[in-house]
């Protein structure tokens, strides 16, 4: 399965911390890419750095046109999974997203426009209540790959060696 997230609504001024963030979770978690609407050259080369320093082929890319990019993805027989707390709940729906071979992940920033409602195949509620958007994709992630994501090995320069106490890092360079 590959799986691309959209971030929509990028605002340089506001969301770089965020959309970070969404980027990091959408490596961490089992995504291959992350496209971001909107550009912000510090988002794109912070997330970047992680890929090279901690491993995997997640790319990123800023600039995009969202509408383009669902009527895309859609039309290469792509199926797209918007966020929201008002969608469908994830419970009801993750085993039918779960069989698909490709999938576009829709994380807002600000309000999102209906369009998106309405291209979407799935409005997908994580809980009814607001919360975070990076939260929103990781437990949706999460529960798309049961939990085996986790365990993955991103053959990355740097690596965690768990411990009960302390942080313990290998750096495969030295």
């Amino acid at each position: 399965m590959r799986i691309t997230v959209l971030r929509l609504g990028h605002r340089p001024e506001r969301d770089k911390r965020i959309t970070t963030h969404v980027g990091l979770v959408a490596r961490a978690f089992g995504a291959d890419e992350i496209l971001i609407d909107g550009r912000d050259e510090g988002v794109v080369e912070s997330l970047r750095d992680v890929v090279n320093r901690w491993g995997g082929s997640f790319s990123v890319a800023d600039g995009i046109v969202w509408k383009d990019e669902l009527r895309r993805f859609r039309d290469s027989g792509g199926k797209i999974v918007h966020l929201t707390m008002y969608g469908s709940r994830i419970d009801d729906v993750i085993g039918e997203i779960r069989s698909c071979e490709r999938i576009m992940v829709v994380v807002g920033a600000e309000k999102v426009p209906p369009d998106v409602y309405n291209i979407a195949d799935w409005n997908v509620a994580v809980g009814n209540q607001p919360h975070s958007e990076v939260a929103a994709l990781a437990v949706f992630l999460d529960r798309l790959f049961m939990g085996k994501e986790l365990n993955r090995d991103f053959g990355g320069r740097l690596e965690v060696i768990p411990a009960a106490r302390g942080k313990v890092v290998l750096d495969k360079k030295l």
